[in-house]
């Protein structure tokens, strides 16, 4: 693929993720997103086979993109492996304010969160987009608790285990908070993920 066909296949993605992300999948017609990326339909097709070929690409590219903001957080060698997890966590709330001041989503949770249910039913194909692409971020939230047990800074007996919980928690305090409209549930959840990391709560 050239580089003028890249920037237009990626430009298509970028439009889609953020209509989505604000509408969600079944809501967003073709014609409204191609209006908005200003490209004609062959131009779509030539790069998607269907809708749901689009759902599991902008999935694909999404989970990708979030993977490489996590690789630079997880890789700071100025922060032990708590201060990560903290860090990481604390961006979830700053995602859900920023919803409310009516600012972009661009946090992960936003496209889990949004899509999950929808999709399930829909696709089962971009269903295992969504779960493949949540495995990964547990896996590399694994590795972080790990890092932190190792430096000290983080007490559980299971990092995989511990990962897959806090996940877990996250994405219900995330339907939550989205439900009541505020950010009490994930500030909750994030005093209980300081308490379970520190060992104080057992897993």
């Amino acid at each position: 693929m050239n580089t003028e066909s890249h920037s237009t296949r990626q430009h298509i993605l970028d439009v889609g993720y953020q209509l989505i992300a604000e509408k969600g999948f079944s809501n967003v017609g073709l014609s409204q997103l191609l209006a908005q990326a200003g490209v004609p339909k062959g131009s779509f097709y030539h790069y998607f086979k269907s809708k749901e070929k689009f759902g599991e690409a902008l999935i694909e590219d999404y989970f990708a993109g979030y993977r490489s903001r996590l690789d630079v957080l997880f890789s700071d060698p100025s922060l032990n492996g708590f201060d990560k997890m903290m860090t990481y966590w604390g961006k979830w709330i700053e995602a859900s304010n920023n919803q409310s001041a009516n600012q972009p989503c661009s946090n992960q949770r936003c496209l889990v969160i949004k899509l999950s249910a929808e999709v399930s039913d829909l696709s089962d194909a971009m269903r295992v987009s969504l779960l493949n692409g949540a495995n990964t971020v547990i896996d590399m939230l694994a590795n972080c608790i790990q890092q932190g047990v190792d430096d000290g800074s983080i007490s559980v007996a299971n990092s995989q285990k511990a990962a897959e919980q806090l996940y877990h928690m996250w994405i219900g305090a995330g339907l939550m908070s989205k439900l009541n409209q505020n950010t009490e549930c994930l500030s909750q959840a994030l005093n209980t993920t300081a308490r379970l990391l520190k060992g104080d709560v057992a897993f």
